[in-house]
């Protein structure tokens, strides 16, 4: 369970990165990941939408900011 919330949340790093970059230049690099295939895009963006629901439910079960107060 570990792993898995370590993979997800570098996914997660990785796509804001990419969204960052779409933003900043207009330059799709997701797209150009995954060599302008729909399919792929499409997969790699359900596998973004996968980890953050993962981290959500992670975070609401296991509450790790609980003793941060």
């Amino acid at each position: 369970m570990k792993y898995t919330t370590l993979i997800f949340c570098s996914l997660l790093i990785v796509f804001g990165i990419f969204a960052s970059v779409y933003a900043l230049t207009g330059f799709d690099l997701l797209w150009a990941v995954t060599a302008g295939n729909r399919i792929a895009y499409r997969a790699v963006l359900s596998l973004s939408g996968a980890a953050a629901l993962w981290l959500l439910f992670w975070l609401i079960a296991f509450r790790p900011t609980k003793f941060l107060s």
